[in-house]
């Protein structure tokens, strides 16, 4: 009978495996970069005024330095939305307009906004409420309320209450800036170049301003 190995007769122990090296410290992740926010299109101002439309219009913010909105249907302080939108000229100028009066006029009562277009312009006719608008269609037209003579928030409801100086400055002031046309009440008086400032009926209490299309 052979002899067992040497040895042979001790218990196996269990063996270490060969310590592995320690991976390397994976990279920290890099923070995601900001999204930069995408262009934004430009306004256009398509057809005319009393047939177009808009295109990536832009929305008057519903106050501002100088001004509140006035909804003409609702009869009150703010205007909807939807009735607040205009090529980026427009909004652009009405802004620094009412800006530029606001800071000669310290203290005096905002300005009341009423209606521009439709977010895609088109109709804004009597289904929108009141007589409606024949033209206000491609983002272009803004009706501007004439401050009032005795200080108050609200529209005029009588050529007597209209401050005809204040009305005339802001005759004057979109003159200045490029007015196309600015219709304004035949009750009132207020002139400027033939070409620009026009008496129309249904306008004693508020001027109506055009920009020229580009």
């Amino acid at each position: 009978m052979l002899a067992a190995p040497r040895g042979a007769d001790r218990p196996l122990l269990p063996q270490r495996a060969p310590a592995l090296p320690e991976p390397p410290p994976s990279p920290r992740a890099a923070p995601p970069r900001a999204q930069k926010p995408l262009p934004r299109r430009p306004s256009r101002a398509v057809g005319l005024p009393w047939a177009g439309r808009l295109v990536h219009g832009r929305q008057l913010p519903v106050r501002g330095s100088g001004y509140e909105t006035w909804d003409p249907i609702s009869k009150q302080v703010p205007n909807r939305g939807w009735r607040r939108w205009g090529t980026d000229r427009l909004v652009r100028t009405v802004r620094r307009v009412l800006a530029a009066y606001g800071r000669r006029h310290r203290g005096a009562t905002p300005v009341l906004v009423g209606d521009l277009s439709r977010p895609r312009g088109g109709d804004f006719g009597p289904r929108y409420g009141g007589i409606g608008h024949a033209s206000h269609q491609n983002g272009l037209d803004v009706d501007v309320y004439y401050p009032r003579g005795d200080g108050r928030l609200g529209v005029a409801l009588r050529p007597e209450q209209v401050d005809r100086a204040a009305a005339q400055r802001l005759v004057d002031a979109f003159v200045r800036v490029g007015a196309e046309e600015i219709f304004v009440g035949p009750s009132l008086a207020l002139h400027g170049p033939s070409r620009v400032v026009h008496p129309l009926v249904h306008h004693d209490n508020h001027l109506h301003v055009r920009l020229p299309g580009t």
